[in-house]
């Protein structure tokens, strides 16, 4: 991996990278020159063995993300090896699909915290050095679901907007400080948390909905994310921006 990639000098925060979305965002940060600290509840180490043996630098920190004390002592534990974070990708999630009627509370809560909850307390938690360091990405996971009239996902597609909320609210309070905050929305994807909550048969069928008619894959937003975790997005923030192979249109 080049010493002099675009992100070369950075430390990079992504959660949830043990697999999907999350393990490829920290390996194409890896190959641009950043730093990486993979935070995941899961085991993190395939993540940590692919970057090293591309010859880039990785380290995996076990957390619960919708815990605040698991959270703060990952930050701890974080700080205390890298000196710094100059990008957080909040990539951790969940996605329930079932019946309104059928949502108990207990999910409600769960989905909330898992999904929105564990963004602000990362924020909370790496934005304090980014102020310091007077530079900072941000860049929270939100969904297309947002734009579409999707069924039986009401406490997901709730969290999802909150991340919206959150990322505008958290771009005006930053931007003083030389932090910008963007939001990238997918699509349901041919990942391990995508199979695992939506069928192959309706991964296709959302594919023929979109203008790019293959089902995604967690390499279709790494290059938007990269941007927005880069030098070249300095001039914006608080936009999500949806790479969902053109099935909503803003």
């Amino acid at each position: 991996m080049s010493a002099g990639g675009s992100h070369s000098g950075r430390v990079a925060v992504v959660t949830g990278g043990a697999r999907g979305f999350g393990r490829a965002i920290a390996g194409e940060l890896a190959r641009r020159g950043a730093e990486i600290a993979v935070v995941d509840l899961a085991d993190a180490s395939e993540t940590v063995a692919g970057i090293e043996a591309a010859g880039g630098r990785a380290r995996a920190y076990r957390a619960d993300v919708s815990d605040p004390a698991s959270v703060e002592a990952a930050g701890r534990r974080i700080l205390d090896h890298h000196g710094r974070a100059d990008i957080l990708v909040n990539n951790a999630g969940i996605i329930v699909v079932r019946d309104f009627f059928d949502t108990d509370f207990e999910t409600w809560k769960r989905v909330q915290s898992v999904n929105l909850d564990s963004q602000f307390l990362m924020a909370r938690t790496f934005a304090g050095v980014m102020r310091d360091n007077g530079w900072g990405r941000i860049v929270n996971l939100a969904s297309n679901t947002l734009g579409l009239a999707a069924s039986h996902l009401t406490s997901y597609i709730a969290s999802k907007g909150g991340v919206v909320g959150l990322t505008r609210g958290l771009a005006s309070d930053l931007a003083p400080y030389g932090i910008t905050v963007n939001a990238v929305a997918p699509t349901a994807s041919r990942t391990p948390g995508g199979v695992q909550s939506i069928t192959e048969e309706n991964l296709r069928l959302s594919a023929e909905m979109q203008a790019i008619k293959r089902v995604g894959v967690a390499a279709d937003i790494v290059g938007t994310v990269c941007f927005l975790t880069g030098d070249d997005s300095s001039f914006v923030t608080g936009q999500t921006i949806v790479a969902d192979g053109g099935w909503v249109r803003l």
